[in-house]
């Protein structure tokens, strides 16, 4: 018996058993606007991107034009983040987005397959009052690292 628990032990202390690395990723561009959370997270090969507005990089200032200028420069702001921290759009498992008023449900769903073809990633989106800098749109992404 003793020997049966050596050999339980040995096996998973040899194969690395361990907590996940969790890697946390800013750019310098997000620095100066000094937001509670991460702009993405990292565990292993998976990449969570923290909620994406249609803000003007490195600044507070939405897009003007609406809905669908919005959706836009939110899907190009998660593209360069993506990029930034070793992935793209074709690895995008998983999005969810929040929309000010469903209504816009169709226009944001036509800037969306702008970005994304088949096969789409998994997808959520519902309806949410007081959306971030009063954005038309939110979406966030769950991504694998290439």
């Amino acid at each position: 018996m003793l020997r049966h628990l050596i050999a339980t032990l040995i096996l998973f202390t040899s194969t690395g058993l361990h907590a996940a690395e969790l890697i946390h990723h800013n750019s310098e561009a997000l620095e100066p606007l000094n937001f509670p959370f991460s702009e993405a997270v990292q565990v292993g090969d998976t990449l969570y991107l923290a909620g994406q507005l249609g803000n003007v990089p490195g600044t507070p200032n939405l897009v003007p034009g609406g809905v669908e200028a919005q959706t836009r420069q939110t899907l190009t702001n998660i593209q360069a983040t993506l990029e930034r921290f070793g992935s793209d759009l074709q690895h995008v498992a998983k999005c969810t987005l929040f929309l000010q008023d469903i209504k816009d449900w169709p226009a944001v769903n036509k800037v969306y397959q702008e970005f994304f073809s088949k096969p789409f990633p998994a997808r959520s989106a519902l309806a949410a009052s007081g959306l971030a800098l009063g954005a038309a749109v939110e979406i966030e992404c769950i991504a694998v690292v290439k």
